[in-house]
C-alpha cells in the first residue's frame, strides 16, 4: 500500500500531517516578517556605500544606527521619546474613552444615534490638524493642545466603529435577551460591548496609527520637544540622520503598538 493510502486510512496520521503542514507555514511566515524589513536595510546600505544612493539624503542604516546611539548616550532619545508617548497616552485615552462610550450609544439608541450622527459626519472630514492653529490659540503651546489634537482624530475612527459593530449584532442575540428579560446593565455588558467588540477593536487599531501620524505633524507646529520636533528640526538643520532616526523611532512605536493590540485582540477575542 502506498504511503497516501496509509495515510488516508489513518485519520491521526492524517490530523498529524497536517499540523506539521500548519506549523511549516506559520514558521514560514513569522520568517518573512523578519527577511523583509532586514532585506530593506541592507539593500539601503548597499545602495548607500556603492553610491548608488545619494548618503547626503539617504545615509546608510549603519550611520543612522550609529547616530541613535549617540543620541541615546546623550539622553535626548529618551528626552523626546518620554515626552512624545506621554503625549500619545493622553490624547489616545482621550479619544478612545469617549468615543467607545458615545459610540455605544449610538448603536442602542436610535435618538442618539439621529442627534449625533449628523454632527460626527460633518465634523469627521475636517482634518484635525487643520484646526491645530486654533487648537494652540485656545489652549497655548504645551502638552494640552497636542493631547486635544490627538484625541480628536482617534476619536471619530472608535466611535464610528463601535456604533457599527453594535449595529451589526446578530438579531438573535437581542432576541434571546429579551426573551430572556436582561436588565439593561447585562445587556449593555453581555450583549453589545462584546458583540460591537470585533469591530470597535479594529477602530482603535485605527486609531492607535493615526495617533502616531497627529503626535508628528502636531510637534513639528508650536513644540520644543518630542518625536516630530526632533524629525523638524533636524530636517531644517539639514542633519537627515537625526530626522531618520526619529523617523524609525514612529516606525518601530508604530509597529509595536500594532502588536500589543493584536494581541490584546486574541485575549479578548480568542474564537477569532
Amino acid at each position: 500500500m502506498t504511503q497516501s493510502g496509509k495515510l488516508a486510512q489513518d485519520p491521526v496520521r492524517v490530523e498529524r500531517a497536517e499540523w506539521k503542514r500548519q506549523q511549516t507555514k506559520a514558521r514560514l511566515q513569522q520568517l518573512l516578517t523578519v527577511v523583509s524589513p532586514v532585506f530593506l536595510l541592507v539593500l539601503w546600505e548597499v545602495l548607500s556605500r556603492t553610491g548608488v544612493m545619494d548618503i547626503r539624503f539617504f545615509p546608510p542604516p549603519t550611520a543612522i544606527l550609529h547616530t541613535f546611539w549617540e543620541l541615546l548616550v546623550s539622553g535626548a532619545i529618551a528626552e523626546h521619546v518620554g515626552v512624545s508617548l506621554y503625549r500619545i497616552a493622553l490624547g489616545f485615552l482621550a479619544g478612545v474613552i469617549p468615543g467607545i462610550i458615545i459610540g455605544l450609544m449610538m448603536g442602542l439608541f436610535t435618538p442618539i444615534r439621529h442627534f449625533v450622527s449628523p454632527l460626527v459626519m460633518a465634523l469627521m472630514p475636517i482634518p484635525t490638524l487643520a484646526l491645530l492653529p486654533i487648537i494652540i490659540i485656545l489652549f497655548g503651546i504645551g502638552d494640552l493642545s497636542k493631547v486635544i489634537t490627538i484625541a480628536g482624530s482617534v476619536f471619530f475612527p472608535v466611535v464610528i466603529n463601535t456604533a457599527a459593530g453594535v449595529l451589526n449584532i446578530d438579531k438573535i442575540y437581542l432576541d434571546v435577551a429579551n426573551n430572556y428579560g436582561a436588565s439593561k446593565s447585562q445587556f449593555f455588558f453581555k450583549i453589545a460591548l462584546p458583540g460591537a467588540l470585533p469591530v470597535m477593536l479594529e477602530g482603535i487599531q485605527m486609531g492607535q496609527a493615526i495617533a502616531l501620524l497627529t503626535i508628528v505633524a502636531a510637534e513639528m507646529m508650536g513644540a520644543t520637544s518630542g518625536i516630530g520636533y526632533l524629525i523638524w528640526t533636524s530636517y531644517k538643520a539639514f542633519l537627515l540622520q537625526n530626522m531618520f532616526v526619529g523617523l524609525i523611532m514612529i516606525s518601530f512605536f508604530g509597529y509595536l503598538f500594532s502588536l500589543l493590540l493584536r494581541g490584546l485582540q486574541k485575549k479578548l477575542l480568542p474564537w477569532r
